[in-house]
């Protein structure tokens, strides 16, 4: 039995950091039924690299964070459809939002009305800045995040322009925020017997995932100073280039850093380190550095990581992702599963799951992300709508 088996979830989210939220309670086995309006999909269906998948509403963007939803449409700014809605929250766990809230409330479906129908519900609202605050009514995506968060310039180079993370980083991790919040709540619901609301922030996220960074501007008293690919204090924590390409070693101890020399064949700059502080050996991390980058010109990138990894120090090649997908390492997880078929390569898609595995009943992707309202007749039949009630509400454009 997986984690989340008999429990129900609607959701009333849209773009990536919702969707991705409830995403991961669907593939711990939550019934989640997406809700999207008849004549306005989410606008990720039509994103992807596949025009075909675009064309049909299953856009890359979209079924990576998709699968194994079941989705209706639903005009909820009809009177009709707020009323299906009110009564799918009676036999509902979950209620997850990522519109504004003043768009929740104009609609009748905040936390107060719903919970007065379920008050065992959990109701989770997303959003850029959270529910309170100045900016609380502000739209966000994840590059505007980014630059508000200090996350934008603390990414670059020193004296450089700030610089994008470039995958949608705040997106995905503030789905994942999310999804434990919901998780806690759905627990904490086992001892109280109440239901709970949640209030999710990508702000509130872009800081959790900086933690350190925050701490250290907190006591430095401004911002840290962007340094780009290399640690500007330690001597073997950052980019180099080799024979054929670039390598990445993150040694940032003493101990690692002599694993590191002694690996290159220069154990007596690692025996030379014995008894010296970390801030001795900082001191000198410049000329440790000129002295490495030396040696692995001699050799090629794959070389140095399986010799820096044998000896113990954390080392990698540069991959773009696309080969990082095909390693031995990633073939070997279960966090990439079989998905919707692509067209033009004639093969399922390789969609990401989870970040982490159970012994037993662990994170499956068991159905591929639906087309738009494809299981809308399906759903209202489980709710008690007949046939005759279905056809009428298609027929006056609520479904």
């Amino acid at each position: 039995m997986q984690a989340f088996e008999g429990i129900r979830v609607l959701d009333l989210t849209h773009v990536l950091a919702g969707p991705f939220a409830t995403y991961q309670l669907a593939v711990m086995g939550a019934d989640v039924i997406k809700i999207e309006d008849p004549n306005e999909p989410d606008m990720m269906r039509p994103e992807g690299v596949s025009p075909a998948l675009n064309a049909e509403g299953r856009g890359t963007r979209f079924i990576s964070q998709c699968g194994n939803k079941r989705c209706i449409t639903l005009d909820l700014k009809t009177e009709a459809g707020r009323a299906i809605i009110l009564k799918m929250v009676e036999t509902t766990d979950v209620v997850v939002s990522n519109f504004r809230s003043d768009v929740m409330h104009r609609l009748g479906l905040d936390a107060d009305r719903l919970q007065a129908i379920n008050p065992q519900l959990i109701y989770c609202a997303m959003s850029g800045f959270g529910a309170t605050g100045p900016k609380a009514q502000h739209p966000a995506y994840d590059n505007v995040i980014q630059a508000y968060s200090g996350l934008l310039a603390a990414t670059g180079h020193l004296g450089g322009e700030p610089v994008k993370v470039g995958p949608a980083v705040l997106d995905y991790g503030t789905g994942a925020q999310a999804a434990f919040a919901i998780a806690s709540a759905l627990f904490q619901r086992t001892r109280t017997g109440m239901g709970q609301r949640i209030d999710v922030s990508m702000l509130d996220a872009a800081l959790m995932l900086m933690s350190s960074t925050v701490c250290d501007a907190h006591v430095r008293g401004g911002p840290p100073e962007p340094h780009g690919n290399t640690d500007p204090r330690k001597a073997a924590y950052g980019l180099f280039e080799t024979a054929d390409g670039q390598l990445m070693v993150g040694a940032f101890t003493n101990t690692q850093l002599a694993r590191v020399f002694t690996s290159v064949g220069r154990k007596d700059k690692a025996d030379a380190m014995q008894g010296l502080s970390m801030e001795d050996v900082d001191a000198i991390a410049a000329d440790d550095r000129a002295l490495l980058q030396e040696i692995f010109l001699t050799d090629t990138a794959n070389a140095w990581e399986e010799k820096l990894n044998a000896g113990g120090a954390p080392a990698a090649r540069v991959r773009d992702i696309y080969e990082a997908m095909g390693s031995a390492q990633v073939q070997s997880r279960r966090s990439l599963q079989s998905g919707v078929s692509a067209p033009e390569k004639g093969s399922a898609t390789r969609t990401p799951v989870a970040a982490f595995d159970y012994a037993t009943h662990g994170p499956e992707l068991t159905r591929e992300a639906p087309l738009h309202g494809a299981d809308t007749d399906a759903v209202l039949a489980e709710f008690g709508y007949s046939t005759t009630d279905i056809e009428g509400l298609r027929k006056s454009g609520v479904i």
